[in-house]
């Protein structure tokens, strides 16, 4: 296969339906699955080693310091809300936090989907508070009186 494989990479379109041809034949598969063999043969051979790069960050503690506690002051709103609520608090939020042009313009960039990333750590530590923790009981079901017939 990995003769194949060097084979059908530098092949033209052409000639790459024939080595498929010529795989399916031999093997029995079905040309997507011989495709997928291929290439699986291809990525095994030792290459470069893969370098993950971290992304930088968009917005700062300061964007971020800000975005929480509106977030606590507004009730603990979802993220699409929270977004609104931004834009209609800033002459407040200018007022309470010393703001930037910069941090100001993160604010009204920043998105639902950052925020959200951004709270879930506080939202899990936050859970059971809002959530609530207690499940309904059963003392108030024993007090109605229901018919049932045997």
């Amino acid at each position: 296969m990995d003769s194949m494989s060097k084979r059908y990479r530098q092949a033209s379109k052409a000639s790459k339906t024939r080595i498929l041809d010529e795989v399916c034949a031999a093997t029995g598969f079905h040309r997507k699955y011989a495709i997928t063999r291929i290439n699986l043969v291809e990525t095994s051979l030792p290459s470069k080693p893969v370098v993950s790069r971290e992304r930088k960050r968009l917005y700062g503690r300061e964007v971020l310091a800000v975005v929480q506690k509106v977030w606590e002051e507004a009730g603990y709103p979802w993220s699409v809300r929270l977004k609104a609520i931004l834009l209609l608090w800033l002459p407040a939020i200018r007022k309470r936090f010393p703001l930037t042009r910069a941090i100001e313009a993160q604010l009204l960039r920043i998105s639902p989907r950052t925020i959200d990333r951004f709270l879930v750590g506080k939202k899990r530590e936050l859970r059971r508070r809002l959530y609530g923790r207690t499940k309904p009981g059963t003392l108030l079901r024993q007090q109605i009186p229901i018919k049932y017939e045997h």
